[in-house]
């Protein structure tokens, strides 16, 4: 069984930044494409970053040049460092990882393994 660890969100001002980390643990194989996303309240869950099984990436255009995705697989862990935030961006950062897809995907339902989430809020 995969289990996913979110950590590292918090309280910052707008223009900070935060570095989110997840642990995974389980089988070496049960997980390909990584991704990062993120749910504010009243919105519906959005893909916010991903790493494929080659290592290519793509980034929402909401957070492109602003965040960053890393992976690495000698310590099961993704990593997501969020710069220059806005207000916008304040949400629960969830990571998810697939037993099956090697692309990029933004698709929920290609992920089958999540975290618990963890809570970034940006304030003026």
């Amino acid at each position: 069984q995969v289990q996913l660890v979110e950590s590292g969100g918090g309280s910052v001002q707008a223009g900070g930044s935060l570095r989110l980390s997840c642990a995974a643990s389980g089988s070496d194989s049960s997980w390909n494409s990584m991704a990062w996303f993120r749910q504010a309240q009243g919105k519906a869950r959005e893909g916010v970053a991903v790493i494929a099984t080659d290592g290519s990436i793509a980034y929402a255009d909401s957070v492109e040049g602003r965040f960053i995705i890393s992976k690495d697989n000698a310590k099961n862990t993704l990593s997501l460092q969020l710069n220059s935030l806005k207000l916008e961006d304040t949400a629960m950062y969830y990571c998810a990882a697939s037993s099956w897809l090697h692309v990029r995907s933004f698709n929920r339902n290609s992920y089958n393994f999540w975290g618990q989430g963890t809570q970034v809020t940006v304030s003026s």
